[in-house]
């Protein structure tokens, strides 16, 4: 019984010893990672890298069709788009591949590309096995048809972010003289919402200005009750809200996208009071921009007056004027910017307007 147990023993040593004395070596098919960053979210894909060194690789080295299988449990299988352990695809968010869905999660990606220039992606739930010999249809999560195109010559298998949006990308795999991409397509606003979402209940939330940040970023995206809960919070519902001109005339903003004009008005009023110089000027400009030419030439108009000194703010009240069709008005607040010892900049800004006004400085 000893001797058995000995025997044992110094069989599991040896086979323990094995499995870590293997030599670390370079592949024929060296491992690579790519990712690429959508909106916030990384989205990645892990394989391995064969060369053409000569050989056919289109019908041949990588067959048309499912290919019969020898070893494993698969009679037919895919291509493993790559080569040695699966090609995992990773998304840690949901995503659409060519338009159909596919949860977060790693994905085994397999393709089946035919002679006519279809191809068929897998992405299976088994992303752990060696290649596709053990690949089981009834694992697949998604399938999808693209095709193949023509591409200069890669000589290693390369996997490629393209085309790289806020809300989108492509990843195409290219070898020999031929590439295969697809697109994947993501909802950002909503991934960056729950994130904002989750973010303001942790440390992060106890900073005043990530309640404006977030509260600008739901306004520019179309979520008006968070816009609002989150300004509310930057200006009195928390411990450390403090009014400010930034986030009251956000709130004036939210309100007046929700259709509240009256109250939005009255906000951006007490905003305004608040504001400094540069704030008066880019407000004034923002307004140009909305076409609210009244309350744009009230606030350029406001801002000459605290500061009668000051170039830049009657250049800017000028460039209203033309801007709004007024030709003697602003020439008027552009010589008189032009008087007062203007920076290199605002000089240059005024002369050209007044050029365009056909006006000599």
């Amino acid at each position: 019984m000893k001797k058995l147990f000995l025997t044992v023993l110094l069989l599991s040593i040896f086979l323990i010893t094995k499995s870590q004395a293997q030599l670390n070596l370079p592949q024929g098919s060296p491992k690579a990672e790519v990712s690429q960053k959508i909106g916030i979210s990384d989205i990645s894909i892990t394989y391995s890298r064969p060369s053409v060194n000569g050989r056919a690789v289109w019908g041949n080295l990588v067959p048309y069709g499912m290919a019969p299988n020898n070893f494993g449990t698969a009679k037919e299988i895919p291509w493993r788009a790559g080569a040695n352990e699966n090609t995992a695809f990773i998304t840690p968010v949901d995503v659409k591949i060519e338009g159909q869905a596919l949860a977060a999660g790693t994905y085994g990606l397999h393709m089946i590309p035919e002679e006519s220039g279809d191809v068929t992606l897998i992405f299976s739930d088994n992303a752990t096995s060696w290649g596709s010999f053990f690949y089981d249809v009834n694992e697949d999560a998604l399938r999808v048809k693209v095709k193949m195109m023509d591409a200069e010559m890669h000589e290693q298998l390369t996997y490629d972010f393209e085309n790289v949006k806020t809300n989108e990308a492509t990843l195409a795999l290219y070898w020999e003289k031929k590439k295969i991409p697809f697109k994947i397509e993501l909802n950002t606003p909503e991934v960056v919402m729950d994130q904002i979402r989750n973010d303001l209940r942790n440390n992060k939330g106890f900073v005043r200005q990530n309640w404006e940040q977030a509260a600008n970023y739901a306004l520019n995206n179309g979520y008006l009750e968070d816009a609002e809960k989150w300004a509310d919070a930057a200006i009195t519902g928390n411990f450390f809200s403090q009014e400010t001109y930034q986030n009251l005339s956000l709130k004036s903003q939210i309100l007046a996208k929700k259709g509240d004009k009256t109250a939005a008005v009255e906000t951006m009023d007490k905003a305004i009071g608040m504001a400094n110089t540069n704030q008066l000027n880019q407000l004034g400009y923002q307004l140009l921009g909305n076409q609210n030419y009244e309350k744009a030439l009230e606030v350029f108009h406001l801002n000459v007056k605290n500061n009668p000194t000051d170039a830049n703010v009657h250049d800017s009240l000028g460039e209203a004027y033309k801007i709004m069709g007024d030709k003697e008005n602003a020439v008027k607040y552009l010589k008189m910017a032009l008087g007062l010892n203007p920076a290199e900049n605002v000089k240059a800004n005024s002369i050209k307007l007044l050029n365009e006004l056909g006006v000599k400085p």
